[in-house]
């Protein structure tokens, strides 16, 4: 699932890398970029996506897209792994804007703008053309969503593996390292916090590695 101001559009490369080896993929749209929704109505996305596909699953989560996906995976019953790739791996009661201390705002807005430098927040070891390419693509994000509270998380009972991207700039990885720690496992990669887009032959492998472990 992706994160905030992005689409499933941003899982492609990614996605050829990996059906190259053979593993299906299947990207969702989350309601909240571009629109009013808030965590509930993404987690009812993410969890309708999910109970429409047979056999086991693994979900990759990205950034803000953690969040509604661990609710999800709490619903349903094929799930087998969660992959946080630099993802906020939040527990019950947490916020993402909580995580990092931020109080609620006292006048809410509808929208969070999209961030003044998106090329070296998230996407700083992409090639620049394609970078630009990407930008033009974002869109406002529900500000809902930074402030909503975790009401389920399915990590507590689902096995999770933390990827940490060792150069980013929007999650940094001392942030990472700490969201890791509730992860059954953890893998690293030498990226900012775009590796789908960076290096996804790289993400590939590591995430077929993943999903052709077995569990327990």
């Amino acid at each position: 699932m992706h994160g905030a101001w992005h689409g499933g559009w941003c899982w492609s490369k990614l996605q050829a890398a990996l059906e190259s080896r053979d593993i299906p993929t299947r990207t969702v749209d989350l309601p909240s970029a571009g629109g009013r929704s808030g965590i509930s109505e993404d987690t009812r996305t993410v969890r309708e996506a999910l109970s429409s596909i047979d056999g086991p699953v693994v979900v990759v989560a990205h950034s803000y897209g953690g969040i509604p996906v661990s609710q999800a995976i709490a619903e349903v019953s094929n799930v087998s792994r969660v992959v946080y790739l630099a993802a906020f791996q939040l527990d019950v009661g947490e916020s993402l804007m909580g995580f990092y201390g931020a109080p609620a705002p006292t006048e809410p807005h509808e929208f969070e703008p999209i961030p003044d430098d998106p090329r070296e927040l998230f996407y700083a070891d992409v090639h620049s053309a394609e970078a630009a390419e990407v930008i033009a693509r974002l869109v406002p994000q529900s500000a809902k969503t930074f402030t909503d509270t975790v009401t389920v998380a399915g990590w507590n009972s689902i096995p999770s593996t933390y990827i940490i991207c060792e150069q980013d700039q929007a999650l940094p990885a001392s942030l990472q390292e700490k969201l890791a720690a509730r992860a059954n496992a953890v893998e690293y990669l030498a990226s900012s916090h775009s590796p789908f887009l960076s290096m996804p032959q790289d993400l590939a492998g590591v995430l077929s590695r993943i999903a052709r472990e077995p569990i327990g």
